[in-house]
């Protein structure tokens, strides 16, 4: 990415950085149908947005529509998977392999938008040594060593809630820059680590609020 396009980055507002992938997603399936161009009414119909909206979010990254037939799809998935990240690929460890863990481990269309799990870390022992989907698991007091081996910038982490903090302080410690949060607790770090919080449980609190507000 070039300076003025990460300039342009860093100003995106989280709303509309929130909206680029589901554009990307829809996108991708019209690629896949043979299409070749797409309005930003067609993209606005998909997403539910205002179609004023979907120009606004495409202005951050570069790229003009023509007129009367719209924007290139091939063209706009590129823009927009380099302007998102998704043609880097960014090393990431994982903390806690349990369920969720494991099954993130297993999801390999994570590579596709750029986030390679390159090992798994767990305090379990029988664990130490084992291999899921092609990733190694180690002991989490080997985590040092591995970083100094892999090199990872990124943590997810899907421990214990009672362990978040624990463990996050021993991630930040071993050089990780950038920590994708799976736990319901608000971990605390330092200014210049950055932190994805992605809680379903607080998704799950949103979505049985409204659906009481609809039987109520």
């Amino acid at each position: 990415m070039a300076n003025d396009e990460m300039k342009q980055a860093w100003k995106l507002p989280e709303p509309t950085l929130r909206r680029l992938p589901w554009y990307l997603a829809f996108l991708k399936l019209l690629k896949g149908k043979g299409e070749t161009f797409v309005s930003s009414t067609q993209i606005a119909k998909e997403i539910n947005v205002d179609p004023s909206q979907v120009a606004k979010d495409l202005s951050f990254v570069n790229i003009s529509g023509k007129t009367r037939v719209g924007y290139e799809i091939c063209t706009l998935v590129d823009v927009l998977e380099d302007f998102l990240g998704f043609t880097v690929q960014h090393k990431a460890f994982l903390f806690g392999v349990g369920s969720l863990g494991a099954a993130l481990l297993q999801d390999s269309g994570l590579n596709q938008y750029g986030l390679e799990i390159v090992a798994g870390f767990d305090v379990r022992r029988e664990l130490a040594g084992t291999v899921i989907n092609g990733i190694p698991v180690f002991h989490l007091d080997d985590f040092p060593a591995k970083q100094k081996e892999y090199g990872a910038t990124i943590g997810v982490i899907t421990v214990p809630v009672d362990k978040a903090q624990e463990v996050t302080e021993q991630i930040i410690a071993g050089g990780i820059k950038a920590l994708w949060n799976f736990t319901p607790f608000r971990i605390r770090v330092p200014e210049h680590i950055v932190v994805q919080n992605t809680s379903m449980y607080a998704h799950l609190a949103v979505m049985f609020n409204r659906l009481n507000s609809i039987n109520h």
